[in-house]
């Protein structure tokens, strides 16, 4: 018998691991450069060092392993981990906190567990939490918003990465969400953020933060792209996007004095980095589309509950990964038909429609 099948459930998607990882790269590439630029110099020696670091990483576990390390060094994942990584991280850290975060990531949280596509939780956001939990002084002290073409020069920025000197007017200060944590009233807080002017500046990124949290509207445009190019999907980021919108809108709307609008938000913070290119990590979130929403929510959840009454002005990290802890009981619950079975897993027979 000549069977031909015209269609059936053997469809094949050429995808490797590497073109992902480029075009992650390349979406988040415009953020970073705009961190770099607001920063000045120490911003881009921390991102050198941090990026180098995962690498060096990666080579030695492999090597530990007795695995070729040509194949997985230049695949893109510990470029990406290391990139992810120092968008975490305030600019002016010195430079052994972005070479801890590359051992934390690479080492346990990606080559414990056995390697790229084994690891429960996402590595940049363990390192993170790691780093936050264990160096509370380093990961909390913001420098000001410095361009690179006024701003420390290149070797006084090479101090104050490898050496430690900082000027005391340009480290000190809050991100917009320490700021409200600490203070009496959002009013009273952040009087400039809330009219139009400062607003629109939150959205392009002239403030304080990490080089993840510089401009909303760039790291925006790069989840954008990555949908269109079909690299993630619009579950996780509108789920989760919309959950903390719709969660700061009533809070607010009860006592605008003390919860936050969903425009600040939105733009303050890791929300944007999270939502499109953390929560999104295929292997630690959800495989149904269902699944994904219920991750996303989720996520954008925890996110609100411990910035508005957790004893961390910033919640994304933890959110994370307690949701990357509970995405195996969420695919095991949600699962896909199986082709040629009913929803309840009988079989189905076609001798009797």
């Amino acid at each position: 018998m000549n069977i031909k099948p015209i269609s059936g459930p053997h469809v094949i998607a050429v995808r490797r691991v590497d073109d992902i990882m480029r075009k992650v790269i390349y979406a988040l590439a415009p953020a970073i450069g705009w961190g770099i630029f607001l920063f000045g110099w120490p911003a881009l020696y921390l991102t050198i060092v941090t990026i180098a670091s995962a690498l060096l990483f990666e080579a030695l576990c492999l090597k530990l392993k007795g695995v070729a390390a040509r194949p997985y060094l230049y695949d893109g994942s510990a470029f990406l981990t290391g990139l992810l990584v120092v968008m975490t991280l305030p600019p002016w850290a010195p430079w052994w906190i972005g070479v801890v975060g590359s051992a934390i990531a690479i080492i346990l949280g990606k080559h414990v567990y056995g390697g790229l596509g084994q690891n429960p939780f996402n590595p940049a956001m363990l390192a993170r939490v790691a780093l936050l939990i264990s160096f509370p002084i380093e990961m909390t002290t913001w420098a000001k918003v410095d361009p690179i073409l006024i701003g420390p020069g290149l070797f006084e920025s090479a101090a104050i990465t490898f050496s430690g000197l900082t000027e005391l007017d340009g480290v000190t200060g809050a991100t917009t969400l320490g700021a409200v944590k600490t203070g009496f009233s959002v009013n009273q807080t952040l009087p400039g953020l809330l009219d139009d002017f400062n607003g629109i500046l939150a959205f392009i990124g002239w403030e304080r933060g990490s080089l993840g949290e510089t401009s909303t509207l760039l790291i925006l445009a790069g989840g954008i792209w990555l949908m269109r190019q079909g690299v993630i999907q619009w579950q996780i980021p509108l789920s989760l996007l919309l959950t903390i919108a719709l969660m700061s809108t009533v809070f607010h709307t009860i006592d605008a004095q003390h919860y936050l609008g969903p425009w600040v938000h939105l733009n303050s913070g890791a929300v944007m980095l999270v939502a499109f290119f953390i929560a999104t990590d295929y292997v630690t979130s959800p495989n149904t589309p269902l699944g994904q929403i219920i991750f996303g929510a989720g996520c954008g959840a925890l996110i609100y509950i411990i910035r508005t009454w957790g004893g961390y002005p910033e919640g994304t990290g933890f959110a994370i990964l307690l949701m990357n802890a509970v995405t195996p009981l969420i695919d095991h619950y949600i699962r896909p038909r199986i082709y040629g079975r009913y929803r309840s897993g009988k079989p189905i027979d076609i001798s009797n429609p």
